[in-house]
């Protein structure tokens, strides 16, 4: 079984339960799930995976660091595997007989516990989880306001939501339209992501590339965007509703991951890159390595 695999397998047992995973992740930046001994945030798929185990401590670490710490895994616990692309350098020989050398990414995945699975690990090598203290929607609107080279926002316009790339702007129903507020901002969410792929943004081909409803191209770019939502969603600390979770919905999903299962890794990275646009965020690597 390939790594791809095993990651879209996992999401796959939530889908085939009836429940879309992205919808429910982290609660607030401060519960991210995050490697206990270098303290960085795991990323893209990994903060997916991580924040659908049922554990309320977002702090993960391997069966090594658990031992390093003096503590231990419990007997019987199962591990969440998280992945990370390694750098494998290979020869190839061209038309000519000459070899050069040329280095390609290669997924790997290895195994990590959650602290709640350890024993014996000292409380003062656990940081203390501070939450904030601003109100969600407030947050929202300064995510929103912070985007770098954001594309216009025009509110009050029907009853859809939706990203135009030609003209580059958002159109947005009347907030009272929605039925709650966690709605409206998941729904904004769910467009500035589309928004990003503009072509003076992230170029991203999903987007730029016209991709008719059903085509891969397209149920790529709805993946993206969904996820996106998700993460956005998790760091102001508000419930990712913007898509009814219907039957209908959740089999298409499950179809689209089946046929590919390089889909779910590949989109949810490139979620994260939106979300380290619309952040203005700088991070290139995940914090899912082990130290």
């Amino acid at each position: 079984m390939t790594v791809y695999e095993i990651i879209t397998n996992r999401i796959l047992e939530k889908l085939e339960k009836g429940t879309l995973p992205w919808h429910k992740p982290w609660n607030g930046e401060a519960f991210i799930p995050k490697n206990l001994i270098n303290k960085k945030n795991y990323r893209g798929i990994n903060s997916l995976i991580l924040s659908l185990q049922d554990f309320n401590s977002p702090y993960w670490l391997t069966f090594n660091q658990a031992n390093s710490l003096n503590g231990y895994v419990k007997s019987g616990e199962r591990g969440t595997p998280v992945v990370f692309w390694k750098r494998l350098t290979v020869e190839q020989e061209d038309s000519s007989g000459e070899i050069t050398e040329k280095t390609i990414p290669l997924l790997r995945y290895y195994t990590v516990f959650n602290l709640m699975q350890c024993e014996n690990i000292k409380e003062d090598k656990i940081p203390t989880i501070e939450k904030r203290d601003i109100p969600p929607i407030k947050i929202c609107e300064e995510m929103i306001e912070g985007m770098p080279n954001k594309p216009e926002i025009r509110k009050h316009t029907g009853d859809r939501a939706y990203y135009s790339s030609k003209e580059d702007y958002i159109g947005l129903p009347l907030r009272e339209q929605f039925k709650s507020p966690e709605e409206y901002y998941s729904t904004m969410f769910h467009e500035l992501i589309h928004s990003t792929g503009h072509e003076k943004r992230l170029n991203r081909p999903t987007l730029v590339d016209y991709s008719p409803f059903g085509t891969t191209n397209y149920s790529k770019e709805e993946l993206i965007a969904e996820m996106g939502a998700c993460f956005l969603c998790g760091y102001a600390g508000i419930e990712n509703i913007t898509i009814d979770n219907s039957a209908s919905y959740v089999a298409s999903w499950l179809k689209v991951l089946k046929d590919d299962t390089k889909l779910l890794i590949i989109a949810s990275g490139a979620a994260q890159r939106a979300v380290d646009f619309i952040l203005n965020k700088e991070e290139n690597t995940d914090g899912f390595r082990e130290s």
